[in-house]
């Protein structure tokens, strides 16, 4: 059977609020804030539904004996936040998965500019990849091949991302065809400076409000 790039789009209500508010121009900046966060939160949730490792436990209750479910802490895992706005996906998804360990990578224009990966990663570990956009796909493409170097590909790895485009999508699946991608929702165009249409616009701009300011040397 061939193997495709898995992308998946939650169908539930509050991640198309928190998606809403984003694409919308009107939003303030500590909304906007607000909404990645969120963003983070529920699809992170959405991809560790049949991917996070557990166990089954017995456990006494005040009444009686009973079994439950709990996280398997033996497996490692690891997020990847994409500075910088991928960064406000990782704070809302950090409580979902508390324990994990954090490397940063910055990424630009298809050059890296910051790489906090590990020398190594375990085998075992779960590896999460938080970042705000895919358009081109560019900078995505060049952290998967980092992360491949480190023997990171397939069934371990999931990509968390607000938005996607397609023509992106089909870039990342002409490379990697064994991903899986989590998204609010795929646009299908990008414009002449492969920015997504409709989009949110600039993610780093709207998260820290620098497009707005003025600042005097």
């Amino acid at each position: 059977m061939s193997k495709s790039l898995r992308v998946v789009v939650p169908p539930h209500p509050l991640i198309g609020h928190w998606l809403t508010l984003l694409r919308d121009r009107e939003t303030p900046q500590a909304l906007f804030n607000t909404a990645m966060a969120e963003l983070g939160r529920w699809l992170t949730y959405e991809a560790l539904r049949d991917w996070i490792p557990y166990q089954r436990v017995q456990v006494q209750t005040p009444l009686a004996a009973t079994e439950g479910t709990v996280v398997d802490g033996s497996v490692p895992m690891l997020a990847i936040p994409h500075l910088r706005s991928g960064l406000a996906l990782w704070e809302g998804a950090r409580p979902v998965v508390p324990s994990a360990a954090v490397a940063h990578i910055g990424l630009s224009q298809g050059s890296c500019w910051f790489n906090g990966l590990p020398d190594e990663i375990p085998e075992r570990a779960g590896v999460l990849v938080f970042t705000p956009q895919v358009a081109s796909g560019t900078n995505l493409l060049q952290l998967l091949e980092q992360l491949e170097q480190l023997g990171v590909s397939g069934m371990r790895l999931r990509v968390i991302t607000a938005l996607a485009a397609s023509p992106g999508l089909k870039r990342l699946g002409e490379r990697y065809d064994d991903l899986t991608l989590y998204t609010g929702c795929i646009d299908a165009e990008l414009d002449a400076e492969q920015r997504i249409l409709p989009g949110f616009g600039d993610a780093e701009q709207r998260l820290y409000g620098l497009g707005q300011m003025n600042f005097v040397g």
